[in-house]
């Protein structure tokens, strides 16, 4: 089973965002901030969901980090934000993809797909729940 790891400030997203993607089938873990980061040893996530703006800490920055550390450089990080210079200033973090909030859960559920198997040949994973009209 995949494990992604979500980080943002606001705990409404992070319950559904969770939500979503235990319902793909996939194993979420989520955090409230960057610290997260600091007990990544052995476990590490499959995949990152990373806010560009959390309490006290940029996401960028933080992406920058874990694209620099030779452990963590090969897990894919989407941005996510409701800024309106995300996009713009994703590539300069290293992220491999960003997502502007407010985002419809099959946005999420398809950019993580194809991020969580870019690399492993085509083959069916999650469910399949069709568009789930949900905004978060």
């Amino acid at each position: 089973m995949k494990k992604i790891l979500v980080v943002d400030d606001d705990v409404g997203v992070l319950e559904m965002v969770q939500i979503a993607l235990e319902g793909e089938g996939y194993r979420v873990q989520t955090s409230l901030n960057g610290a997260c980061f600091q007990h990544m040893h052995s476990d590490l996530p499959d995949l990152i969901l990373l806010d560009i703006l959390l309490s006290g800490e940029d996401g960028r920055e933080l992406c920058r980090q874990l694209k620099n550390d030779e452990k963590t450089r090969h897990i894919p990080v989407i941005l996510f934000s409701a800024h309106f210079s995300g996009r713009d200033t994703t590539p300069l973090s290293g992220a491999d993809a960003f997502l502007p909030k407010p985002f419809h859960l099959v946005e999420l559920r398809d950019l993580v797909k194809r991020h969580l198997y870019a690399k492993e040949p085509t083959r069916g994973h999650g469910s399949s729940s069709g568009n789930l009209p949900v905004n978060i």
